[in-house]
């Protein structure tokens, strides 16, 4: 007998936090360590109930996933909650004249809900490859402030990295600085951690010029890095400039945060355009659409790398064969080992610095659902706003 669970009604709950000793860098979009600072948030958490009285929850998405939400809320209500695949195709076509952010969390909170409806992790009901995630420590941006400050820096918190037990590091370098130091700080991490350490980079598209790129990669190759991801300032969108790219160094190109929709990431496949697929359940229609990238990637023979953390990705992760890497981030030396998002939940979740086991582990959450409980009271005494679509 099919199960029938209706959409009655949708929350969007807005909260502000602040975070201590960080800044923002030269152009106000990168955080950066900063003795002494404060820099402040909104973050959301997004509910969808249903008339059984399961509701599904996810934490995460930005001001314009909500914007979009709003926009098909009237089409949502009433549908069942388990036709996640009807409901994901219907939202692309509606949304298809924007980003499509608003489909990842409704697609995660109609998971929640089918975990719960199932008892069984979303990571169970996705198929269930792995139960403990290898990890990698992904740094905040460099800084000029006397924390990931030099090439020193990055390589001396790679060693301690390396000590907790992490597997794998990944360095985010400056902005606006000289290519000469992203070059040194790529030479300098190898040296301290040896060669029993992943190590990646990812300038996020800060660099200039294609020669600029072509010069840390060329050190990457020197150094063994694991892969280079979006190097310079076309975004990490053009399939034939980093093909250009792929000619001429040995390091794997990462691509693909930045290209949105699922028929676009195969294309750049096809292209020849990044050796390992970029797949992230805001950005690519939540859970059902980094399933649909990985199991493309599959079929090219690509590995499916996750970006960012969180409870959603793990269970994609845990489900995934062609997957190397759970990117735990952002962290820093000098910075709470407890990341700050871990005051939504009132379990033991955590993405901090802290969270891994001596193997460089995280563990995939084994509740219904998400498998995480929200601390719905904190949510509350931190919330600035609230929309209810009924």
């Amino acid at each position: 007998m099919t199960r029938d669970l209706r959409i009655r009604r949708l929350t969007v709950h807005q909260y502000e936090r602040s975070v201590q000793d960080m800044a923002y860098d030269y152009n106000g979009f990168n955080h950066v360590y900063q003795k002494g600072g404060q820099i402040k948030g909104s973050g959301y958490v997004f509910t969808i109930e249903t008339d059984a009285g399961i509701t599904g929850e996810y934490v995460g998405g930005v001001e314009v996933s909500y914007a979009q939400v709003g926009m098909v809320a009237e089409y949502l209500l009433g549908k069942n909650a388990l036709q996640r695949e009807l409901i994901w195709n219907d939202l692309k076509r509606a949304l298809r004249k924007h980003d499509r952010f608003g489909m990842a969390p409704i697609d995660v909170a109609l998971w929640d809900i089918a975990g719960k409806a199932y008892d069984a992790p979303i990571s169970e009901l996705l198929g269930g490859y792995r139960t403990s995630l290898p990890a990698y420590a992904s740094t905040y941006h460099g800084d000029e402030n006397g924390g990931l400050d030099s090439p020193e820096a990055f390589a001396e918190f790679a060693v301690e990295c390396k000590e907790i037990g992490y597997p794998a590091y990944k360095i985010h370098g400056w902005g606006n600085g000289p290519i000469e130091r992203e070059v040194a700080t790529v030479l300098k991490t190898r040296e301290a951690v040896g060669d029993a350490m992943d190590l990646m980079i990812d300038p996020a598209c800060e660099y200039n010029t294609f020669g600029e790129a072509l010069k840390v990669g060329r050190a990457c190759d020197e150094a063994k890095f694991f892969w280079y991801e979006d190097p310079y300032k076309d975004g990490g969108t053009s399939a034939f400039a980093h093909r250009k790219l792929r000619q001429l160094i040995t390091t794997p190109i990462l691509l693909g945060e930045h290209v949105r929709g699922f028929e676009l990431h195969v294309d750049q496949i096809i292209a020849d355009g990044t050796d390992y697929v970029r797949a992230d359940v805001d950005y690519d229609g939540g859970i059902t659409g980094v399933m649909k990238l990985a199991h493309a990637a599959e079929g090219f023979g690509l590995d499916c790398e996750i970006h960012a953390p969180g409870p959603a990705p793990r269970h994609c992760m845990a489900a995934i064969r062609n997957t190397n890497y759970y990117e735990l981030g952002l962290v820093h030396p000098k910075l709470a080992r407890g990341e700050s998002r871990r005051a939504v939940y009132s379990s033991d979740y955590s993405d901090g610095l802290d969270s891994v086991d001596a193997r460089g582990h995280v563990p995939v959450p084994t509740g219904p659902g998400l498998g995480v409980t929200i601390d719905w009271d904190w949510v509350r005494k931190n919330e600035v706003g609230k929309v209810v679509y009924e």
